[in-house]
């Protein structure tokens, strides 16, 4: 019998939302989420989603618990899921139906599913059979890993996240030097375009610095089954776009994408979020496309890193004299990284 309490369930979710980080930038346009299956404090299975249309995590962790021989075991047990189990047939049957079928005791769910076709229906339908329900534990924490994915439910459109490199003095650029940052913060910027489904460049970016937008330095390991994001450029004339680019001649230039509709940005994105499934946005393009989005009020998340130089180069980060509105940080971070500072935070 489960004698579990409040800190053990918090314990085991921890487990959980560390196994939902591992689908970060492979599970769009599903969210990415993590399940764990525990019977008298020993763990039985565990899993995450990976990919949209694979195994659900609850699926993927009974099917773990099964072929580390706990098929027996998983009757009476309790499993632990970052998100509300899913209630209705999609491109997988539901996880409520392979939990009951599996003998699970307890369901502790994190953060309550805001899709209409399932939010707050598991509660009924596993209590409806014997299952005793907890819901919200650790839900900031889940809520949190699962942002960007409810913006994109809600709004049809991508999270955008802007991720700029700048000296003290405001510049892109400093003289003879392509780099501005150290090398940890490169890392960390490969790492965000892991976690990323699409990175977006403007025009004139790609024909001054000819970017590859490539997934090469991460802090983790690049999991097999991510693609690199796709590579969007903006223009509002593709004809005058080197032939030549890395972004058309390597080996992943099928996941280059050419948008020329910069005078309807919003339509532009609802297009990505549908045709594409791209839930996560990231940004790196120069300050005058960069000014466009912060103006129409279409970044959910500012990640700037400062790299300790007074440099006056020609580039500023965001030309102009000054921005229409101000825009203001919410739950703001100052990480470390080698030399630099980066300045991470939600833009209100």
């Amino acid at each position: 019998m489960d004698t579990y309490g409040i800190d053990q369930d918090s314990l085991w979710m921890t487990r959980a939302l560390e196994l939902a980080h591992k689908g970060l930038g492979t599970t769009s346009p599903n969210p990415p989420v993590g399940a764990v299956i525990v019977k008298d404090g020993q763990l039985l299975g565990e899993g995450w989603h990976e990919k949209a249309g694979e195994l659900h995590a609850e699926r993927r962790a009974l099917n773990h618990a099964r072929m580390r021989g706990h098929s027996d075991a998983l009757r009476g047990a309790t499993m632990y899921v970052t998100l509300e189990p899913c209630s209705s047939f999609g491109r997988t049957p539901p996880c409520t139906e392979a939990i009951i079928e599996a003998g699970i005791k307890r369901v502790v769910y994190g953060a309550v599913d805001p899709d209409e076709r399932h939010s707050g229906r598991a509660n009924g339908i596993l209590t409806a059979h014997g299952i005793r329900v907890r819901s919200e534990c650790c839900a900031t924490a889940c809520e949190l890993l699962l942002r960007p994915w409810v913006w994109s439910l809600q709004h049809k459109r991508p999270w955008i996240k802007a991720k700029v490199a700048s000296t003290m003095d405001g510049r892109m650029t400093r003289a003879g030097l392509k780099w501005l940052s150290c090398q940890e913060s490169v890392r960390f910027a490969h790492q965000m375009r892991l976690e990323s489904d699409a990175i977006l460049v403007g025009g004139n970016t790609l024909r001054i610095d000819n970017p590859a937008l490539t997934i090469r330095h991460p802090y983790r390991e690049v999991p097999l089954i991510k693609q690199q994001p796709w590579r969007i450029v903006m223009t509002k004339d593709s004809t005058s776009l080197p032939e030549t680019a890395k972004v058309f001649t390597d080996k992943d230039a099928e996941r280059t994408l050419i948008r020329e509709d910069v005078g309807n940005l919003r339509a532009m994105l609802h297009a990505l979020y549908e045709e594409y499934g791209i839930v996560n946005l990231m940004l790196e393009c120069g300050g005058r496309l960069l000014r466009t989005f912060l103006e129409e009020g279409l970044v959910n998340e500012w990640v700037q890193i400062v790299t300790p130089q007074l440099s006056g180069g020609p580039d500023l980060l965001l030309p102009g004299y000054y921005l229409p509105t101000e825009r203001r940080f919410e739950q703001e971070e100052l990480i470390p990284s080698g030399k630099d500072i980066i300045v991470r935070g939600l833009i209100h």
